[in-house]
């Protein structure tokens, strides 16, 4: 008795929905993880934050993070779900000011409301397709540089997040900081249920600047 399948790229398919097995392209039974099914499905996107060789100085007044004012937000509407697959920060410091001295990365979210972004962005981003010629757009509303106070979001979970403080041993000018990055790539990524928020902030007792690449996968409510 042969088997049949046919050759297709993973859909999302409702619980309890009976279907046929698929096969890959080069004939092998479709196994793909279910986040690059995703992704080929064109239900994962891109956005960055700073561009090229320009870094973005994170912190509500260039220094210390502070709620209403983060890097990136990403506003979730009711009837979506966002998955964080992939949140990288690389953080340039200056010099040392003085003993102690500290900078930090916080990935957090707000479970509860999709926020209005208010305030002042820099950016209204648009999210690049993951699989670059799908005519998938995000549902979501993505923005980066908050400059002046947005609606404070509730970070009810924070996801990831990196700090590194200063150790004085000489003068503050002849001290080294170690790296500050973050590379959040979760095995078992939480699902944020629209109404939902997802947040970005970096900053310290000093000016710190960086650069973020974030990328995550929207599914419908009633895929899950």
């Amino acid at each position: 008795m042969e088997a049949t399948v046919r050759t297709n790229s993973l859909p999302t398919i409702p619980e309890g929905i009976v279907d046929r097995p698929y096969m890959g392209r080069f004939g092998q039974l479709n196994t793909q993880d279910w986040k690059q099914a995703l992704i080929v499905s064109g239900k994962a996107f891109y956005a960055k934050v700073g561009a090229f060789s320009t870094p973005v100085v994170g912190g509500g007044a260039g220094t210390a993070i502070d709620l209403d004012q983060p890097e990136f937000g990403i506003s979730i509407p009711s009837g979506k779900v966002l998955i964080p697959l992939l949140v990288q920060v690389q953080a340039q410091v200056p010099l040392l000011a003085t003993d102690a001295d500290e900078s930090e990365i916080l990935l957090a979210a707000d479970i509860a409301t999709a926020a209005k972004l208010d305030g002042t962005w820099t950016n209204t981003i648009t999210p690049i397709n993951l699989k670059t010629n799908s005519a998938e757009v995000s549902a979501c509303t993505v923005k980066s540089v908050c400059t002046a106070d947005t609606t404070d979001p509730v970070l009810d979970l924070e996801l990831a997040r990196a700090v590194i403080t200063g150790d004085v041993q000489d003068t503050p000018a002849n001290s080294i900081w170690t790296r500050l990055e973050l590379n959040h790539d979760p095995r078992l990524p939480v699902f944020l249920v629209g109404p939902a928020s997802l947040f970005l902030y970096w900053g310290g007792t000093v000016a710190t600047s960086a650069f973020a690449q974030i990328m995550w996968a929207e599914i419908n409510t009633t895929d899950l």
